[in-house]
């Protein structure tokens, strides 16, 4: 299986790109796992929020496959212990899905489109984070799930 994080724009944080190109790096050893950053929409600062969300959708189905297993981190979605993520996660691994696609929207949220399209919504906390800050809560949680799955101390 691979894992791939979709998100919109790009992290421009120094401090969270080294955070996020440590998580990855350790990741390597578990999964095959990418992030691909999408550009913002063109003439993002003219657009009313209906049309970044519809622009941003259209960036975000284009990227995708048809088999991919959708994910969307979402305010909305189910919430997970860490253990219980990583259950989930092995549940689709067991499933045999070729790619799980988790994706991060803009500051708007997603698309109805993108909604439609989605398999699962899961949200990371009941706070709100940046757009940037979550990339890196996410693949920490990523390299914490497959630790519990490989029984490695680190979730202690």
């Amino acid at each position: 299986m691979k894992i791939m994080l979709l998100t919109v724009g790009k992290t421009t944080a120094r401090y969270l790109n080294t955070g996020i190109d440590e998580y990855v790096s350790r990741l390597k050893h578990y999964v095959q796992f990418e992030i691909s950053c999408l550009g913002d929409p063109k003439n993002l600062r003219n657009l009313t929020e209906s049309q970044q969300k519809a622009a941003e959708g259209k960036l975000i189905l284009s990227a995708l496959e048809a088999s991919d297993h959708v994910v969307l981190l979402d305010e909305r979605g189910m919430e997970f212990t860490s253990i219980e993520f990583s259950q989930y996660l092995q549940k689709r691994m067991l499933s045999g899905v070729r790619r799980v696609v988790f994706v991060v929207g803009g500051p708007y949220g997603f698309s109805p489109e993108v909604y439609a399209r989605a398999n699962d919504k899961i949200s990371l906390s009941k706070m709100t984070f940046s757009h940037e800050m979550i990339r890196l809560v996410f693949v920490e949680q990523l390299y914490r799930a497959f630790t519990i799955l490989n029984h490695e101390p680190y979730h202690h």
